[in-house]
């Protein structure tokens, strides 16, 4: 970045911010304000909350390092090329939009909206919406639509939605997910699990462990409908996508030596934490800092098929069956 300004916030809309850092954030002091709107054109630092009636931006760098809400739309341009960032959680009364179309947004907490729109998007913590589409999108937490939802290439921790709709090569990196209705599944879509992947070796650049591994999800075999009985006696049929009951090899991997809790964790509370964590190599060394910048873009060369996870080999014989349950 180039040398910032220092900016005051008064105006009743402030339009244009470029090249400025706005210490005190962008709250109102009047009822007048409470209306409004803020455009940023890029190269910004904003410290402090941001309270507005709508936010535009058209390009970055930026970075908003407080909690933002606004009342009606938050709106990075698709034609946004330079990364901008939401260090903290993100609400607004309608819509959050983001759907860049070569840029990256990287939102370091939890995102709470209505309508959710993103593409080339990394979600630190979950998404919560009536109606979400993701495209080419990481969401280390889960995703919770309370209407539709529809994702393609993703990266999600989990999701929950009565409509769902699935396309492209996406991956799961907790072993269950739920839809109220069955899921809609495009051709050739294609769902991994990656709870037994061994994340924290690809990060540090070193090879995975044994009996580690992606699972290539069968949508017919590892679905399962399920009724449930709420106290008053009302029933709610829920789907859920589970590897649970079909990978033995499960129960002979170590989770706890995969490192995948510390990665996963980093990248959900980074912006949280009072100090930046790194892996410890096998020879000493340790692995890149744990913050959102490097943990996303692994995760996104992951889901770009730019680094490859192993398959697991769920081939398991009696006898290993046997030496650890005899």
């Amino acid at each position: 970045m180039t040398k910032l300004r220092e900016v005051q916030v008064g105006k009743d809309n402030l339009v244009g911010l470029a090249d400025c850092i706005v210490r005190g954030g962008i709250l109102p002091e009047r009822s007048s304000e409470l209306s409004r709107s803020v455009r940023v054109q890029g190269n910004v630092i904003v410290e402090g909350g941001v309270y507005a009636e709508a936010l535009e931006i058209d390009d970055g760098p930026t970075e908003f390092r407080n909690a933002v809400y606004v009342n009606r739309e938050l709106h990075v341009k698709n034609v946004a090329t330079k990364l901008v960032i939401f260090r903290k959680a993100v609400a607004s009364g309608d819509t959050v939009s983001a759907f860049v179309m070569s840029g990256r947004v990287l939102f370091g907490a939890d995102i709470n909206a209505s309508a959710v729109r993103l593409k080339n998007c990394y979600v630190g913590g979950s998404i919560y919406g009536t109606d979400i589409e993701l495209e080419n999108c990481v969401v280390v937490g889960g995703v919770f639509a309370s209407h539709t939802l529809s994702m393609t290439d993703v990266m999600v921790g989990t999701f929950h939605a009565p409509e769902v709709s699935l396309g492209g090569t996406s991956y799961l990196l907790y072993p269950t997910a739920f839809s109220v209705e069955p899921m809609r599944v495009l051709p050739g879509t294609r769902l991994y699990d990656l709870a037994l992947a061994d994340l924290g070796a690809l990060y540090k650049g070193e090879e995975e462990q044994p009996e580690s591994g992606k699972i290539l999800m069968d949508l017919a075999a590892d679905a399962q409908r399920t009724v449930l009985v709420d106290d008053g006696g009302s029933n709610v049929l829920v789907n859920s996508y589970s590897v649970a009951t079909r990978v033995l090899a499960s129960d002979l991997a170590d989770p706890e030596r995969l490192e995948n809790h510390f990665l996963l964790t980093a990248g959900a509370l980074g912006t949280q934490l009072q100090r930046t964590y790194a892996l410890n190599k096998s020879d000493g060394s340790k692995s890149a800092d744990l913050t959102i910048e490097n943990i996303s873009a692994f995760l996104f060369a992951v889901l770009e098929g730019r680094v490859t996870v192993r398959d697991l080999d769920s081939h398991v014989s009696f006898e290993e069956l046997r030496e650890r349950f005899g």
